[in-house]
């Protein structure tokens, strides 16, 4: 990358920042300009500089360029066998507690929440779980609440409930109809969606598990550690951490204080005091 395209994009960063208060400074600079190069694609601006005015004097612009930072690229089930992990290796575990708390962070349009619902309902411990569903697009987390997807699509994922262990028809789980599939409403009762910014939002409760997959490659090593730490202080001891499996604790800040639970897996266990 060449410095003048170094500049321009901190200068289009820093302006996104200062005028709407998100910051998207410490996000990798390759993730960066490939999202740049798409609203550049969309906008017929010839350089990246040629965003600027358009993000700070054009609100629906700016909204599009804040939404094209929003990772929101997921499947159900994805990785069967993280859920199967999950389901035989950490659910017995916590079900051991009188109640579980669970935050699902970047949680994008849903379907990762979903997935993880249906597991605990088949598991028995759904009614004493409380979900926390959160992500900074508005627009995905409506569509996460209203739980309605394309039907092709909910097809496609059949495979990967099986691979995960379902234990059903994977058609229990949903209504189709007009080529859509609307989630069980059953599976929202103890979901709660809010917005949350990882990275200038602060600690989110005491959870016993918290998925936040596929997140933290899109961040450069000092905000990683930052949502680290954060993710950490939100966590009760003896709390699970479930990364992505492109991502993993070695050489960040917080590696000493979680233990690995299944390396494999990407899934950390918070150390006792």
């Amino acid at each position: 990358m060449q410095e003048n395209e170094r500049i321009e994009i901190d200068l289009f960063l820093e302006a996104i920042f200062r005028r709407y208060g998100y910051d998207f400074r410490h996000y990798a600079r390759a993730s960066v300009r490939r999202r740049l190069e798409r609203l550049m694609m969309r906008s017929g601006a010839a350089s990246i500089v040629e965003l600027i005015p358009l993000v700070l004097h054009d609100e629906l612009f700016a909204q599009t360029a804040i939404y094209e930072f929003s990772i929101t690229v997921t499947e159900m089930f994805r990785d069967p066998d993280f859920y199967s992990a999950v389901r035989s290796k950490v659910l017995p575990y916590l079900a051991t507690y009188p109640f579980m708390r669970i935050w699902i962070a970047g949680c994008a349009t849903g379907e990762e929440v979903y997935s993880l619902a249906i597991i605990l309902q088949e598991e028995g411990v759904y009614d004493r779980t409380t979900f926390f569903a959160t992500d900074f697009n508005d627009q995905a987390l409506q569509q996460a609440q209203d739980g309605i997807y394309p039907l092709n699509s909910i097809r496609d994922y059949t495979p990967n409930y099986q691979l995960a262990g379902g234990r059903n028809s994977f058609a229990d789980y949903y209504h189709a109809g007009y080529q859509s599939a609307v989630m069980d409403p059953g599976l929202k009762a103890h979901i709660t969606f809010a917005n949350h910014n990882l990275v200038t939002d602060g600690v989110f409760g005491e959870m016993h598990l918290i998925l936040c997959r596929n997140v933290l490659i899109y961040f450069d090593k000092e905000l990683k550690n930052r949502v680290l730490h954060l993710l950490h202080d939100s966590l009760v001891y003896g709390g699970f951490l479930c990364l992505g499996t492109r991502e993993s604790l070695q050489f960040t800040e917080v590696q000493e204080a979680f233990k690995p639970f299944d390396i494999k897996q990407r899934v950390y266990q918070k150390q006792n005091r």
